[in-house]
């Protein structure tokens, strides 16, 4: 693969840098910069800037709203938003559900939820992760009952992130009990407004509402909300899994990371010079930097064969394991690099306040990020399961 970008793509480039210049609100850059909450309104506005421009959904074919941008262009508008600071657009509508619904949903679905989810009418979370269920998720035990034309759906998902924004969530829920566990599972797209259904908040270390538990009792899900066939839902999660996990990868975000540390070890100082200058600092800095490289060239390699139509296979498993180590030394290495002023959370730093020394810029959210993030290595299959199926698939095993 050619890594050098050719004339063409280079004036792609100068294209999404003149549009971020210009339509990119100079408050929700700051916001990202400084590792603030984005709150709902906050996302709907660069959703509905985006879509405006038409360069919403990516990925997405251009027969359903797409921008029919190739591997190489993805790459390019994902790093140059990362590098201004640019609100990351909630996945759960646009890379996880829409590939599900475009490749598995009816024509019905496709017709009826596309359009909401680019409209951004339909705000989506994501229910997997159950009590007991999370790494292993083929063992949840959320129900899901025929009942006529309606499912009646009991149980619990958590960690659902974003669910105090979702009017929709999709959900696997068992609809066979007796089948092994992968093979009695069902994919269903459910109304949050639905009677039966409570969002209770869990609060995060940092004091952040983030994450939610979903209870559902007695919900009545219209039959037609059944994606694909019923107790073939395992299928169609694996499919979105592997989206979700190319996508945790965020090579743009670690590479805005990088920069922010190099930013952060050139203020702050280790006996009288540049802490950046310390060959110990500098040393994983530069490992850092290597590793980000050599997976930024795999991203790029993956994302190309999926433009062709192969959908990722065990290569999203190794985006996932090595992105997220990635994010999380670059984390690391931001709150070494501020030292004692990255020991308030965000929430407990005033601009303003009566501090004898500012804080160095960029320092006052890498606490929180420090410690949010090391759900990083958790979410979308733990890291240990990941490397589990890329043994197997490695060496010659079944996923």
């Amino acid at each position: 693969m050619d890594l050098n970008y050719s004339a063409e793509e280079l004036a792609f480039r100068d294209e999404v840098r003149v549009f971020l210049e210009a339509k990119l609100p100079q408050d929700l850059s700051e916001a990202v910069r400084q590792g603030k909450g984005m709150c709902k309104d906050k996302h709907d506005r660069w959703h509905s800037i985006l879509n405006e421009r038409g360069w919403l959904a990516p990925t997405w074919p251009q027969e359903h709203g797409g921008c029919g941008w190739n591997a190489v262009e993805r790459h390019i508008f994902e790093e140059e938003c990362c590098r201004a600071h640019a609100p990351r657009i909630v996945p759960f509508g646009l890379t996880m559900l829409a590939p599900v619904l475009q490749q598995f949903g009816s024509d019905a679905q496709r017709a009826y939820f596309l359009p909401r989810i680019l409209s951004g009418e339909h705000w989506w979370c994501q229910g997997y992760s159950e009590p007991g269920a999370g790494s292993d998720l083929a063992s949840l035990r959320t129900r899901a009952v025929r009942d006529g034309d309606h499912y009646i759906v009991n149980g619990q998902k958590t960690w659902t992130t974003l669910g105090q924004y979702a009017n929709w969530i999709f959900c696997l829920v068992r609809t066979n009990p007796e089948a092994k566990q992968q093979e009695g599972i069902s994919f269903l797209l459910i109304d949050m407004n639905t009677p039966g259904i409570e969002v209770r908040p869990i609060e995060l270390l940092d004091g952040t509402h983030e994450v939610n538990e979903v209870w559902f009792t007695d919900v009545r899900v219209p039959v037609e909300n059944l994606v694909g066939e019923e107790n073939k839902g395992w299928t169609y999660a694996k499919f979105l899994l592997t989206h979700e996990r190319t996508n945790i990868a965020g090579v743009g975000f670690s590479q805005a990371g990088l920069e922010a540390v190099k930013r952060l070890a050139r203020q702050q100082l280790h006996r009288g010079r540049p802490l950046l200058e310390n060959p110990h600092f500098a040393a994983r800095v530069a490992r850092a930097e290597i590793d980000l490289m050599a997976m930024s060239t795999t991203n790029l390699r993956i994302i190309s064969a999926a433009a062709k139509g192969q959908a990722p296979g065990v290569e999203s498993s190794m985006l996932k394991v090595k992105g997220t180590e990635i994010r999380q030394e670059i984390n690391d290495l931001a709150r070494r690099a501020a030292g004692t002023y990255a020991l308030p959370f965000a929430s407990e730093s005033v601009a303003g306040d009566n501090s004898e020394l500012a804080p160095p810029d960029g320092s006052e959210a890498v606490a929180a990020q420090y410690f949010n993030n090391r759900k990083l290595s958790i979410f979308g299959g733990s890291n240990e399961i990941q490397k589990n199926i890329i043994a197997k698939v490695s060496l010659g095993g079944r996923s």
